[in-house]
């Protein structure tokens, strides 16, 4: 079962639309894929928002494609969670995604 378990949540105001469970930047926006991620925002926002991001620690996140147990996390298109290809790594897979839109726990790593 998925869940999240922070060390470490600190507050971020929003620059873009944001949907619960993706990775985001210090820009206040979703992280660009392959880049670097402050962590996973836990709940939906707009622009202008102060939402909670899971910073250190475990999160939840949403899955861009299927993800195995173990596998290194780099951020995909929209924030999501994609295995690492030649991105940053951000996480490391707790728990398997089934694909697009899955939900799954993560330990998140400083990129």
């Amino acid at each position: 079962m998925s869940q999240n378990l922070p060390v470490l949540s600190q507050p971020l105001t929003l620059t873009a639309d944001v949907s619960k469970y993706t990775f985001v930047d210090l820009s206040g926006a979703n992280a660009a894929p392959g880049g670097y991620a402050l962590g996973s925002v836990i709940t939906n926002g707009d622009a202008g928002d102060t939402v909670t991001v899971d910073v250190i620690g475990t999160a939840q996140v949403t899955a861009g494609a299927a993800i195995s147990v173990g596998a290194e996390i780099e951020v995909g298109p929209n924030g999501k969670a994609i295995t690492k290809n030649t991105g940053k790594t951000v996480a490391r897979a707790l728990e398997a995604a089934s694909g697009d839109r899955s939900v799954l726990e993560v330990l998140l790593l400083p990129s």
